[in-house]
């Protein structure tokens, strides 16, 4: 069996641009009619090709960008389809429809275009039995996403969006006409810049349609249709003046000059007194020559003492500080410490002061040296209003090593009175002669003794402070022993009380198990580590007029 293939064009400038493929299993089928559709006519392709060069070669702007929001583009290419007769996608082999495209692109962002897309040509299918063919026409809405920066070389991206696809049929017996919405459309591409006018542009452009009968078949899914297109974009847009100044940004050295300041040739504020501020923000625009200004034209003062260093004989003196004409502190005091780092401004004549300004205390007693009659006072001594060391109580210890500074004692006891022997032998009776009930805290009537002699005590000693505190042995958890000591604690402290001593002059703790004395292990150690144990500490006695 014979093939032959032959190759259809049609290209006219009152007609879309159709180009097929069709191949035939018998060469009689081929007649004189058909072979005369294999006249290519390029006139119209040549003229579009022609008008694309003349644009690359008259538009001189760059790539498109912030400044060239607009691109418009020349395209052409084949368009292919699949549905219900088959699938041609990607298929060489089989018949290609040609088109023509339109396409206006505006900038949104370095990397976000949105494009609208026209094109006009036809479509179709031919395999065996099953053929369909129409022409196309599209018009769609996408937004192009940039991959890479509007400065590369390359620059692929890809797009989605969606529009609407006119078919008419002038090839049937009847000429009709309908309309499809594209939903979606979607693909990708590669712009490859060729010089400051121009892009190449390769693109792939997948359509959804929403309805299935542009084949004649309405089976089991919508027709979609591929279209490749090559094509040449341009770039364009108006030059700016963006702050305008009457210089074209591109001249611009200074862009963003305010609105009615009046520029040089290159578009940059006047200067007159050429101090590098520009006059409009220069608030001291006849500084002299020479001199060192601020933002604001003014000459600098970089201490900030209201004296410009040109003038300023101290310039670095702090912003805080005080200063003559000359720009330097002042020392009221004339003490040689500037007024600015003097804590004591007003120091008497003559007085030796610190790097503080305020008068030497060698002693830190808080009486300076030139009043303090006592200039040697220990660390830590309370002294009197000329800097010597008190005693409160007048026992001969002074107040900072007295203990108790407001009762005479003894220096053995550290200023506080002396305990009579007496006393220690009745708290040491006290340690084992306090007995309580097993297990709880009942005072047993054997401690009375013991417990008032402690009374007797109390009232003989008018500054003692009883401090009362309970322990008991590890027979039990701790917790319990913890609630037993701090009770038998309180059963001293509540006999006292009840005898007559002021609850003033008793503090009560327990401790358990936690501070014993000696063995635990032992039935003679556990006997010793249940005791209270007394001490005493020492209080004021304030006499109150009755």
């Amino acid at each position: 069996m014979n093939h032959v293939t032959y190759f259809q064009s049609v290209v006219m400038l009152n007609k879309p641009v159709r180009i097929t493929f069709v191949r035939l299993n018998n060469s009689k089928n081929l007649n004189l009619k058909q072979m005369k559709k294999t006249t290519i006519k390029f006139k119209w392709l040549q003229s579009l090709v022609f008008v694309m060069l003349l644009m690359a070669i008259a538009i001189s702007t760059d790539a498109q960008t912030a400044d060239k929001r607009w691109n418009i583009g020349l395209h052409a290419g084949a368009g292919q389809y699949n549905g219900d007769l088959g699938n041609d996608f990607y298929k060489m082999d089989m018949a290609f429809y040609g088109f023509g495209g339109l396409s206006i692109t505006r900038y949104l962002g370095n990397r976000l275009d949105i494009t609208l897309a026209a094109t006009k040509g036809e479509i179709g299918y031919l395999e065996g039995a099953s053929h369909f063919r129409q022409e196309m026409s599209t018009a769609t809405i996408n937004f192009r996403f940039n991959i890479l920066g509007e400065k590369s070389f390359f620059r692929p991206y890809i797009f989605a969006g969606g529009g609407v696809m006119m078919f008419v049929n002038d090839f049937a017996a009847e000429k009709t006409s309908d309309y499809d919405f594209a939903a979606p459309s979607f693909g990708a591409g590669l712009n490859i810049r060729l010089g400051k006018a121009v892009m190449l542009n390769l693109n792939e452009t997948f359509i959804y349609s929403t309805s299935d009968k542009r084949d004649g078949v309405e089976l089991n899914s919508n027709d979609a249709f591929l279209m490749h297109s090559v094509g040449l974009t341009f770039n364009f847009g108006k030059k700016q003046d963006a702050d305008n100044d009457g210089v074209a940004d591109r001249k611009d050295k200074c862009p963003n000059t305010p609105e009615g300041v009046a520029v040089d040739a290159v578009g940059c504020p006047f200067d007159t007194d050429m101090d590098g501020v520009v006059d409009h923000l220069d608030k001291c625009q006849n500084t002299p020559e020479n001199v060192l200004v601020d933002k604001t034209g003014c000459p600098l003062d970089t201490d900030q003492d209201g004296v410009a260093d040109y003038l300023d004989k101290c310039p670095n003196t702090p912003s805080k500080a005080l200063v003559d004409a000359t720009g330097c502190p002042i020392d009221t005091d004339n003490d040689g410490v500037a007024d600015y780092l003097d804590n004591c401004p007003n120091s008497p004549a003559n007085a030796r002061v610190d790097q503080n300004g305020c008068p030497l205390d060698e002693d830190n007693d808080k009486v300076p040296d030139y009043a303090d009659n006592c200039p040697n006072t220990p660390k830590g001594a309370t002294v009197d209003e000329f800097g010597c060391t008190l005693d409160t109580d007048k026992d001969g210890i002074p107040d900072y090593l007295d203990k108790c500074p407001t009762i005479a004692g003894t220096a053995e006891n550290n200023g506080c009175p002396a305990i009579t022997k007496e006393v220690e032998i009745l708290f040491q009776k006290a340690l084992q002669g306090i007995k309580f009930d097993t297990g709880k805290s009942t005072i047993k009537a054997v401690s009375n003794p013991i417990l008032d002699a402690v009374v007797k005590v109390m009232y003989d000693n008018p500054s003692y402070k009883l401090i009362i505190g309970g322990h008991t042995d590890n027979v039990g958890g701790e917790s319990m022993n913890m609630t037993l000591s701090k009770n038998r604690a309180d059963a001293v402290s509540n006999y006292l009380i009840a005898k007559g001593v002021s609850p003033t002059r008793i503090s009560s703790s327990g401790y358990g198990y936690s501070m014993p004395v000696d063995d635990n292990a032992t039935v003679a150690g556990r006997t010793r580590n249940r005791r209270v144990e007394l001490s005493v500490e020492f209080i004021e006695v304030v006499e109150v007029d009755k």
